[in-house]
């Protein structure tokens, strides 16, 4: 990947990014759907230290990231849709598909895997949810979702371009439901039939395991009712159900330090033995 070529689209992501969540951090404070409990200052610090330390580490490690390896796998015929020859509308279309169920599937597998789980809940252990919520993944769960990414692309041989929109979508959708947004009901209803919606994954954000154990999606809400881990409404209610996780219910998760720690510390061992049990059939409300 040439040295344009890398510049552009890192000019492009951040177009992307900044406009994506400059306009919903907008739309929350004009439309929120719940009281913050802790003040924008500190956590917005946080979160938004953890995504440029996510960057740079992807950067250092991975100089060509998914759509670097995309181009490697197109100049050499590496990847199923290269041996099949599949045209290159159809291969982009299935590559989109095929790269949004495979990041639904990891999600799936940081809450299953213990070892996984112990960096994924650096994510959930915010006790709030809104735009800078989707930006707070640990360094280490960013690197080994881009070696995941990777090695679909690769496989698949995916074009280029389909999987430089898959990761502008994806990074725009998940900031979109995890804002803070209130929207009609009549609109989510519609909504989620497609995408997920805020509303939609905010469950997925609930101290209850039943329903943190369920909405996986980050981008098309199919997966989630395919393999019925679809959970439609948090059982308290939006206004009542409450964010993160029960043992870390204090301004902890606000600092830095403490989050970027956080893989290295004890499991909550009565919460691993409950998520055995946890699930909830699905629901067509």
């Amino acid at each position: 990947m040439d040295t344009v070529n890398a510049v552009g689209e890192a000019a492009v992501r951040l177009a992307a990014f900044a406009g994506v969540f400059l306009v919903m951090a907008l739309a929350e404070l004009s439309a929120p759907r719940r009281g913050l409990r802790h003040r924008r200052g500190r956590r917005w610090i946080t979160n938004l230290a953890i995504v440029l330390i996510d960057t740079l580490a992807v950067r250092l490690i991975f100089p060509l990231a998914a759509v670097g390896v995309a181009l490697w796998a197109d100049v050499n015929g590496v990847g199923l849709f290269h041996w099949l020859a599949v045209p290159g509308w159809l291969a982009g279309l299935i590559a989109f598909l095929v790269l949004d169920l495979a990041i639904w599937a990891q999600h799936l597998a940081v809450h299953k895997i213990p070892v996984l789980w112990r960096v994924h809940r650096v994510h959930h252990a915010d006790v709030d949810i809104d735009v800078t919520t989707a930006l707070r993944f640990h360094p280490i769960e960013i690197v080994l979702s881009m070696v995941w990414k990777m090695a679909v692309v690769v496989a698949l041989g995916a074009p280029p371009l389909s999987v430089f929109l898959f990761e502008v979508v994806l990074n725009g959708m998940a900031m979109f439901n995890h804002a803070n947004l209130k929207i009609p009901a009549s609109v989510d209803r519609v909504l989620r039939l497609i995408v997920v919606t805020p509303d939609m994954h905010r469950v997925h954000h609930s101290t209850d395991i039943a329903e943190t154990d369920s909405n996986y999606g980050f981008n098309l809400s199919v997966w989630d009712r395919m393999f019925r881990t679809y959970v439609p409404q948090p059982a308290l209610g939006h206004d009542a159900m409450v964010i993160g996780l029960d043992e870390y219910q204090s301004d902890r998760p606000t600092r830095l330090g403490w989050s970027l720690v956080l893989p290295f510390g004890p499991l909550n061992a009565a919460r691993q033995d409950a998520r055995k049990g946890a699930g909830r059939p699905l629901s067509k409300n």
